[in-house]
This record gives C-alpha cells, sequence and structure tokens, in this order.
C-alpha cells in the first residue's frame, strides 16, 4: 500500500555515527560530545575534529576542521557547522568554502541543503573559477544545475571585461552570465550597458535585449537588441538604432546596423539615415529652427579616416566683379622641423668649416669697399688693447711717422706671438679631447653591437627618431551612402545612386545619375559636387554633361542651360551666380515687367554667366565668342528643347519622412466591377431541351411562360422594323419613281424612231 506524499514528506531519516575516536554524555545537554567523528545521512558524509550529537533532535553541531563531502564532486570545508538531519540543512560559518569541479565558493555564513544540493549566502560571497571572478552580496549557488545567482552589488571580474550589474545569473559549466538588471559591461576600450541579456566569459560574445548602449569613447551605438562579439570587435542593433559621435556631433539612425571597432565604422542596412548640422535656419511652426540636412540611401557607412589619404576638392571663388576665380589657394605645407648639428671641431675652435658667401666681381661687397678706404690708415690694435690705444689717440701729441710705425710693428709682433701660443695650447686641448672621445667611443662599440642585435630595437630606434608632421595624424569624419540616395534641406533636395561626404572639405559628391533641386532649378549631370562653408551652402559645381532648368512657378517655359562644367555660387541660401563653361547652350525666355513673355533668346558659347534674384534668372550674359538668335513669341512654333534636356520634379523628395522611407509609392485604384450582360434565356424548342415534366398542367404552364416571353420580344422587333421601314419610305419611293420614269422614256424614245427600211 502507497503512503501519502504529505506522510513521506513527514519521515525522517536519523543521522548514523559512522566512526570516532572517543566520545562522552554530556548531561545538562542531553548530547553526546565526540571526537573525530563521521557521519552519514542520505550520500552526504560529514567530519570534523569534535562535535556535540543530539540523537534524539537528530542534530549535530561540529568544530573545527568541518567537512561535507557529497557525490565526489562536492566539498564543502569551514569552522563550525550546525546540520539538522530532519530539513537536511547544514549551517556553516566562519572561513567557509564550497569547492565542486569548476568552481570555488567562499563565504562566512553558509546555508547548504544536502537534499536539494543548493548553497545560498546573504552576508557577502565570492565564486572563483578559471574564466570569472563573481562577488555580491547575496548569492545562491545550485550544484546539480552548475548555476549560481547573485543579487546586489555584483560584480563580475574577467580578463577582458569588468561587469557591474544588479542581478546576476552565471552557469559554471557554460560561462554563460545572464542580466535581469542594470548592468555595466567594462572592457579595455568600450563599455556596454543593458538591463537584460547574456554574455559568454569565454566566447566574448554578448545578446543584449532591453535598453541597451554601446559606446567606445567618443561614438556610441543604440538599439532594441544587441549583438556584439568581443573577440573580433564586430556588434549588430536590431530595431530603432540610434550610432552617434559626439567628437563631431555625427547621428545615423536606422533598423538594421553593425560597428567595426577595429575601424571605428558604422555601417546601417536597413532605413538608414543620417542628419548633419547646418547653421541654415528655417521656419518651423511659427519657431525659427536650425535647417538640418538628412541623408538617406538603401546603405548608409560612416567612419574617421587620416585626412591625408583623402583627395580633397578645392572650392571655385567668385571675384569681387562676379567673375569667376581661381580656386582657392591650398594651405602652405608644414615645413618639417630640423635639428641643427655643430661640428666637433667648432666646439673646440678648430678650423672651423664655414662656408662664406659668393661674391659677384661686378658688385664688391661692403667690406671689401671699406677695405679700399682703409688701405693706406693705420692698422688698430685688437679688441683686448682698444681701451688703451683710445687713451693714447685722446692725447693731442704729434709722433713722428717713423716711431708710429715702429710702435705698430712691436705691437703686431707681440700679439701674434701671443695668438701663436694660444692656438697651441688650444691645439693640445683639442687633441686630449678628440683622445678621450676616441677611447670613449671604442669602449661602448661593443655594448652597442651587442644592443642593436636586440630583435626589434632598430625599429624602434628608427620609430622613436622618424619626426612626423601633425598634419599626418589628422582623422576626419567620412560619410559613404550607397543607391537610392535622397537628400533633403529646406533650400536644397538630390538624388542620385551614390554619395561620398568628408568633413575635411565639408563637400557633398554625388554620382550616378545625380539630379539636384534648388528653389525653381534642377541639376543634372554625371558627377556633382556641392560644398558648405560655415555649415552653410556655398558652392555647387556639375561636372559632365552639365544641364540646368529653371522654370518660373507660374509659367511652363523652360530656361535651359547645358556645358561641360556649371559653377553655382549661393548666397543665403539661394542661388545667386551660374557660370557655364565648355560648348555652353542656353534657351532663355525674356519677359516684360508684366511678366508677359516677349521673345526667346538661343544662345552658344564658350561661356555664359547667369544671374539669379528671388529664384528667378535676372540676367543672362554669352562672355566668350557668343553666337544667339532672338525669335519673337508670335514667330515661335513651338518651344525649344536642347539635347539631353531632363526634367524630373516627382523623384524630388518633399520632407524627412520621404528621405527614410523614399518616395510614396501610389495607390493602386480600385477595380470598377464590369456590369454583367443580361444573358438571353434561350427557348426550349423540345421536351427534352426543357427538361419538362412529363405531367400536362405542368407541359401546359411551360409552355405558355415560355410564349409570354418570347411574344413581346417579337412585337418589339416588327415595331423596329415597322419604323426603319416607314423612316426608310421615303428613299424607296424615289428610287422606284427614277425606275418607272426611266422606263416610260425609253419606250417614248422606241415609238419615236422610224421603221427601219426594207432591202429591195
Amino acid at each position: 500500500m502507497a503512503l501519502p506524499f504529505s506522510l513521506i514528506a513527514q519521515q525522517k531519516v536519523k543521522i548514523v555515527l559512522k566512526d570516532n575516536e572517543s566520545g562522552s554524555m554530556v548531561k545538562s545537554s542531553n548530547a553526546t560530545h565526540l571526537k573525530k567523528p563521521i557521519f552519514e545521512h542520505q550520500g552526504a558524509t560529514l567530519s570534523c575534529d569534535s562535535a556535540l550529537f543530539y540523537t534524539e533532535r537528530n542534530i549535530f553541531e561540529a568544530f573545527s576542521n568541518v567537512h561535507i563531502n557529497q557525490g565526489d564532486t562536492i566539498n564543502i570545508y569551514s569552522d563550525h557547522l550546525t546540520y539538522d538531519g530532519n530539513t537536511k540543512i547544514a549551517h556553516l560559518t566562519s572561513n567557509v568554502r564550497m569547492i565542486d569541479r569548476s568552481s570555488i565558493l567562499t563565504t562566512n555564513i553558509l546555508d547548504y541543503n544536502t537534499g536539494t544540493k543548493i548553497g545560498t549566502y546573504v552576508d557577502g560571497g565570492k565564486i572563483v573559477n578559471k574564466d570569472v571572478t563573481i562577488t555580491s552580496k547575496r548569492g545562491f549557488y545550485l550544484s546539480s544545475s552548475d548555476d549560481a545567482y547573485f543579487r546586489f552589488d555584483v560584480v563580475a571580474v574577467t580578463p577582458q571585461v569588468r561587469i557591474t550589474s544588479d542581478t546576476l545569473r552565471y552557469n559554471t559549466k557554460s560561462n554563460l552570465v545572464y542580466f535581469y538588471g542594470p548592468t555595466d559591461i567594462k572592457g579595455k576600450e568600450d563599455n556596454l550597458y543593458t538591463e537584460n541579456g547574456a554574455y559568454n566569459t569565454k566566447t566574448e560574445y554578448a545578446f543584449f535585449g532591453k535598453k541597451n548602449l554601446y559606446t567606445n569613447g567618443a561614438r556610441s551605438l543604440k538599439g532594441d537588441s544587441l549583438y556584439y562579439d568581443g573577440i573580433k570587435g564586430i556588434g549588430k542593433a536590431v530595431r530603432n538604432i540610434v550610432f552617434r559621435d559626439t567628437s563631431d556631433k555625427t547621428v545615423m539612425y536606422g533598423q538594421l546596423g553593425f560597428y567595426y571597432r577595429a575601424d571605428e565604422r558604422a555601417l546601417v542596412t536597413k532605413n538608414p539615415y543620417v542628419g548633419l548640422g547646418t547653421a541654415d535656419s528655417v521656419k518651423i511652426n511659427g519657431k525659427m529652427r536650425l535647417d538640418t540636412l538628412w541623408l538617406g540611401a538603401d546603405t548608409l557607412e560612416t567612419q574617421k579616416v587620416l585626412q591625408k589619404k583623402l583627395v580633397l576638392i578645392a572650392s571655385p571663388v567668385l571675384s569681387k566683379d562676379n567673375e569667376l576665380a581661381d580656386e582657392e589657394p591650398k594651405e602652405p605645407a608644414v615645413p618639417k622641423p630640423t635639428v641643427p648639428v655643430t661640428p666637433l671641431t667648432d666646439s673646440l675652435s678648430l678650423k672651423p668649416k664655414t662656408k662664406e658667401p659668393e661674391k659677384n666681381p661686378s658688385k664688391p661687397d661692403k667690406a671689401e669697399r671699406k677695405r679700399k678706404r682703409d688701405k693706406d690708415k693705420t692698422v688698430l690694435a685688437p679688441d683686448s688693447l682698444s681701451k688703451t690705444t683710445t687713451a693714447l689717440d685722446s692725447i693731442p701729441l704729434k709722433v713722428p711717422d717713423s716711431l708710429t710705425q715702429k710702435a705698430n710693428l712691436l705691437k703686431t709682433d707681440s700679439l701674434v706671438r701671443k695668438t701663436d701660443s694660444l692656438q697651441k695650447k688650444t691645439d693640445t686641448l683639442a687633441r686630449k679631447a678628440l683622445s678621450q672621445a676616441k677611447g670613449a667611443s671604442n669602449a661602448l662599440k661593443p655594448a652597442v653591437k651587442a644592443a642593436l642585435k636586440k630583435p626589434g630595437l632598430k625599429d624602434s630606434i628608427l620609430k622613436d627618431t622618424t619626426i612626423t608632421s601633425p598634419a599626418d595624424t589628422i582623422r576626419t569624419r567620412i560619410i559613404k551612402a550607397y543607391h537610392n540616395v535622397r537628400v533633403f534641406k529646406s533650400n536644397m533636395q538630390a538624388v542620385a545612386d551614390s554619395l561620398f561626404y568628408t568633413s575635411a572639405d565639408s563637400t557633398l559628391r554625388w554620382y550616378g545619375k545625380p539630379i539636384l533641386w534648388s528653389q525653381n532649378s534642377q541639376q543634372t549631370g554625371d558627377t556633382i559636387y556641392l560644398r558648405l562653408r560655415n555649415k552653410k551652402l556655398h558652392t555647387m559645381q556639375t561636372l559632365r554633361n552639365s544641364f540646368l532648368v529653371n522654370v518660373n512657378s507660374d509659367s511652363a517655359k523652360f530656361n535651359q542651360v547645358k556645358g561641360k562644367l556649371i559653377t553655382a555660387f549661393f548666397t543665403n541660401g539661394e542661388i545667386s551666380n551660374v557660370f557655364v563653361d565648355g560648348n555652353a547652350e542656353s534657351v532663355y525666355y525674356n519677359m516684360n515687367k508684366d511678366s508677359a513673355y516677349t521673345d526667346m533668346n538661343q544662345t552658344v558659347s564658350s561661356r555664359i554667366k547667369i544671374l539669379f534674384k528671388n529664384k528667378k534668372i535676372t540676367k543672362l550674359s554669352a562672355i566668350k565668342n557668343p553666337e544667339g538668335a532672338r525669335t519673337p513669341m508670335g514667330e515661335l512654333k513651338e518651344d525649344i528643347i536642347l539635347t539631353g534636356f531632363i526634367w524630373k520634379p516627382e523623384l524630388r523628395p518633399l520632407s524627412k519622412k520621404e528621405v527614410i522611407n523614399g518616395k510614396p509609392k501610389p495607390k493602386p485604384t480600385a477595380k470598377t466591377p464590369a456590369a454583367k450582360k443580361p444573358v438571353a434565356q434561350k427557348i426550349p424548342k423540345t421536351v427534352s431541351e426543357a427538361k419538362l415534366p412529363l405531367s400536362p398542367g405542368a407541359l401546359k404552364k411551360q409552355a405558355t411562360d415560355a410564349l409570354k416571353k418570347v411574344v413581346p420580344a417579337a412585337t418589339t422587333t416588327v415595331k423596329k422594323a415597322d419604323s426603319l421601314i416607314s423612316k426608310e419610305a421615303p428613299a424607296v419611293q424615289q428610287i422606284l419613281k427614277k425606275s418607272l420614269d426611266t422606263a416610260k422614256a425609253d419606250s417614248l424614245i422606241e415609238k419615236l424612231q422610224p421603221a427601219p427600211s426594207k432591202k429591195q
């Protein structure tokens, strides 16, 4: 007979004393004092130096060198233990260590259930294995599933990262860390934040599913879901992603993106768009706000690269007289610093090797001219005797020329002798210094040779001595856009197949059938460059097959200009000057003061200059080798369209929403169902066709109904025939009348003709 579950749970398994050295009864507590006891209880072996065993209560208290062994996989050590055989709970205190196959748990207080194999601490603990060290205020360790749960002030440290969390679970077998609250994962260069996710301490692969943020210096990536491979340094973000770089205020959005740590590159492949801040302002809902340039495409990519690797574009310049000047001068290259080298002989004043400047024989220098002027004058004493000679010269005495010459000779001889002695001393000192230097260099040669033999030392020396220019280390932002590129700004819109932008020259480069709109003008060509200056539209260049179309908002006439190169300048965000170069052609419609068209001018020239005001062309001038014709509007049979004309207003992005999602697809028109033609009922000719019943009454009724349907239709047909006959009757009567008249006339002619004469 099976016992109820409640009775089974109430059954108590007695603790078995397997061995001990000695024991004595303690009458006051009704316990047995044991030395070196060994207890067994449901697969667990418990030992210690001494114990108090309460046999009736099924409890014992152990002291010193406490050891619990369970299944040869779990070993727990402590200084003190209280074990209850009824609840199977061991309460261990002081220097507690719980060791299993892969980790070690240390704490001061641990409650361990030998039945469920669950250890619990509430006063701080630490788990250590070969991959991670985890500390927390509270913890639960499930030995059967190799899971450890940590709560409050959780810190996990690996060789690669430091994890701080509120709630965390760690599996010692799979090396997976699970997060259930605010968590930071701090690496050597980057940081991850989440409130729900998992991280593998061995493979460094992570998943985050709530309030996720990845940061690396000034760069950050967030999304509803984040995946990160720490070894490869690749991150993936899904849904509502935002890539941000605070160093240059770049922000990129999308629904699917990737980040590559090695080259600091971000790639967004689903609904990507980026906003570039400008200094222009636009009025929105009655408030002035900055006019952001929004850029979208099928794929966007951005990173920072060395500026020296880029080919920068110089901006065209508009001169003061509104003419196209040369391009902006490039900044002068920074000269590399040089270290002056002083020869050893210079420092020792031994015959310094100074290079004298070359003399032009046709133009003697100042020293030569002075020497000629002073040729016959007395030679002055050196500086050391200048004071004496000055004092003597101030005495007003007349000295004979012979005495003066002798005195000068004596002075010169003494100075020469002093100079020679000084030169000899200097030579001696120099020779001593040189010999000492040679000795020192010979002593250093073996040490230098041995040092140079070390691997990598030469490279490090060369690397340390290499002089680099500061410009070689400058990094700048680039943005690449691929396929279906769309750009929107309040005063400029564009589409193209691809785009490249760098903040080094603030130039947007469109490639692949680009079209750019500004106010009432449309620009097309093979390549378009748009340059910003001070975060405002500055210049635009269209290269090869350039075509500009301008149309007034209240007209359908197309002003057209084409050439090899079109250069446009902006003033306050609007086109002000345009220059067309290389086989320039134009079609321009002149208007009078009443905005009525008067004539059409068609011009061919090497260069055409166009001036704009208030979004309209005010002047068009042919500058070089012009040829043209003017046609009054009254004589113009049809509008002139230049070869290569393109007009695509339907592709123009009209809002930020169209940059993100593209142009809305036209809704399919609802098809009206075709009216069903009335099906003429077939009148059965036989009983078998009609499938009539054989009953005479039913047969008579069916025949009557059929006749009722046939008779009205036949009557209608007869009436139509009658009306048709009545309409055609007069014409028929006329035809018959004419036929009768003709017959009567023929008979009358026959009567009037004479009878033929008979032959004789």
